[in-house]
């Protein structure tokens, strides 16, 4: 028989302000069993964090949050900026997003997504005496596809791959690179519940229990890949800028700009 899951959204949660009790909240809205997995719309943990600037600050904030610029595009009269930001996760204006923000004001991400996460997850333990895991989920475009899914940019009690590397496909065949990454999946099936405008901030997976463990498993931060294994680090003008003033600083030095005065 094959597996089946189910995921359902979680409502009737009040409005989310700095310094309020999320697993006391959460904990109080629904009911919990071992292996339940809940999906955090990430948006109420900046809330309940103070990880709120006014809305005129919004460009300053991208910035204060980027540690690597990808790509800069102008559209429609305005510059959207693709950077890495202070957690790691790539993606447009570093996360600071003004979706389901209170008026005049927009929202940064988590500090530290996967410390949130254990934090939730270690207060509903407790709280509910079940073994839960917890994902907080974002939402990001991705290269080369049109449209936008939720990711989990913070995760605790869960394993985020499925390694299957070193295993066998049902033909038999060996398996030497595939890891599904159920934590993004699990995000996304998430978000088919939760919605953008519904304000259902919170949906619980159920019968997925073999992916939830211990709350010192590796979170969602080792989901980015290292920058040494990153083929696309710039974006592709960019990268053809700086590959156009080396050649021209090599040419220089050599002095062959003599040679091509129509070098610039």
């Amino acid at each position: 028989m094959a597996a089946a899951f189910s995921v359902e959204g979680v409502e009737g949660l009040p409005e989310i302000s700095a310094g309020d009790d999320l697993a006391a909240i959460i904990a109080g809205a629904a009911e919990f069993a071992d292996g339940d997995i809940l999906v955090v719309t990430s948006k109420i943990v900046s809330k309940a964090e103070g990880r709120v600037v006014e809305a005129s600050d919004r460009e300053d904030a991208i910035t204060a949050e980027t540690v690597r610029v990808i790509a800069t595009r102008e559209f429609e009269g305005h510059i959207t900026r693709i950077v890495e930001n202070r957690q790691g996760i790539v993606g447009a204006a570093a996360g600071v997003d003004a979706s389901n923000a209170p008026d005049g004001t927009v929202l940064l991400l988590p500090v530290d997504p996967d410390a949130s996460a254990r934090d939730l997850a270690t207060g509903l333990r407790a709280l509910t005496g079940a073994r839960v895991g917890v994902i907080l989920s974002d939402t990001l475009g991705r290269p080369w596809r049109e449209g936008q899914t939720d990711i989990a940019i913070g995760a605790a009690g869960v394993h985020v791959f499925d390694d299957l590397r070193g295993g066998v496909d049902a033909s038999g065949k060996p398996l030497s690179v595939t890891m599904p990454c159920v934590a993004d999946e699990i995000a996304g099936a998430g978000e088919l519940v939760k919605g953008k405008s519904s304000g259902v901030p919170l949906a619980i997976v159920r019968g997925l229990g073999r992916y939830v463990g211990d709350l010192d498993l590796p979170g969602a931060r080792s989901i980015q890949r290292p920058s040494e294994r990153d083929l696309f680090r710039q974006g592709a003008d960019e990268a053809y800028d700086d590959g156009y003033r080396a050649g021209f600083d090599e040419a220089q030095a050599e002095g062959s700009l003599r040679e091509r005065p129509d070098f610039e």
